[in-house]
């Protein structure tokens, strides 16, 4: 009877040896961002209750640097055994890509999407010297004197760049762009007041507002942020096409199987349903967003539209 069984699972294919097996060895976590980042605080929360989940260890490998692209351009070189996965943003998965020059990658062909992980709003942050208490009072400061105002950001080609530019665009402003080597330099030189305004990530700004060093005008998400409940959404200030959100999601390399992808999917999900891990998650001002891989598929492709269409009208280089 058992041999009759195992010649019908033979020979229909039912249960691929692929999937049966994986994993089998440790799974590479490839994070684009230097340790302490949101995007790897998020990895390794994450990738500590999948080495519990698979019986096999998540070893995590920091690879910083060009905003990102230096991390995914080492991912789209490691095999395609569903051995490697990577911690993707809208830096690596939708900016970087949509610039005039490419990187040595493509999030369409060159992997494969496992889930959305989180969404986290951008919130307009001033130092306390700028003399607007608004959103409509920094456009309307802006507007009276034509780039006398410099905006920070964490470097060319990232969400908080392109966040901002989408906002100049959209209220007619000009600001003069100051790309900083990450947010925390640039975090540093906001609050000292050598620059005026930033488009910040939620978990940096927060205790800096908190704390009366930064002032937030506003989040540029379409809800408010639960981090930031008194602080409006550009939307209620006036401004709803500027909408925006930094994110994160889980990709592995094309090719990897679509069984073993549907595991990862299917554990990654069982994972961001932990409280242990969606508190802390949550807790960095972020929203817990798990997808299916189709769906994380068609956010990708429109980010890459809508920022594509940022850049164009911008007139944004790479550096």
């Amino acid at each position: 009877m058992i041999r009759t069984l195992a010649v019908i699972v033979l020979a229909t294919g039912a249960i691929p040896t692929h999937a049966q097996t994986w994993p089998a060895k440790p799974i590479r976590f490839i994070v684009a961002q230097p340790p302490g980042g949101q995007n790897d605080v998020q990895a390794r929360i994450i990738g500590l209750k999948l080495t519990e989940l698979w019986g096999q260890p998540v070893v995590f490998d920091n690879r910083p640097g060009a905003g990102g692209a230096i991390g995914f351009e080492i991912a789209a070189q490691a095999p395609n055994d569903g051995y490697t996965l990577a911690m993707g943003s809208i830096s690596t998965l939708a900016v970087i890509p949509a610039m005039p020059r490419k990187p040595r990658y493509d999030p369409l062909t060159d992997f494969a999407p496992v889930s959305m992980v989180s969404t986290s709003p951008y919130v307009v942050t001033l130092h306390p010297s700028v003399p607007a208490r608004t959103l409509k009072e920094l456009v309307a400061l802006a507007k009276a004197k034509p780039g006398s105002l410099s905006y920070a950001s964490s470097g060319t080609a990232t969400g908080i760049h392109l966040t901002t530019e989408l906002f100049k665009m959209v209220a007619g402003i000009d600001m003069v762009h100051v790309p900083y080597k990450g947010g925390a330099p640039a975090t540093t030189d906001l609050i000292g007041g050598q620059i005026g305004v930033m488009f910040n990530n939620v978990i940096t700004a927060v205790p800096h507002v908190k704390s009366g060093k930064l002032r937030a005008l506003a989040v540029t998400t379409a809800k408010r942020s639960g981090a930031l409940p008194d602080i409006p959404t550009a939307a209620e200030s006036g401004y709803a096409a500027a909408e925006s959100s930094s994110w994160q999601g889980i990709v592995t390399r094309a090719g990897a199987g679509a069984a073993v992808v549907s595991r990862m999917h299917a554990d990654l999900t069982k994972v961001l349903a932990m409280p242990e891990v969606r508190t802390p998650i949550v807790n960095q001002g972020n929203d817990i967003v798990a997808g299916t891989p189709a769906e994380f598929s068609a956010y990708i492709r429109a980010e890459i539209d809508k920022w594509t269409k940022v850049i164009k009208v911008a007139g944004v280089r790479n550096e």
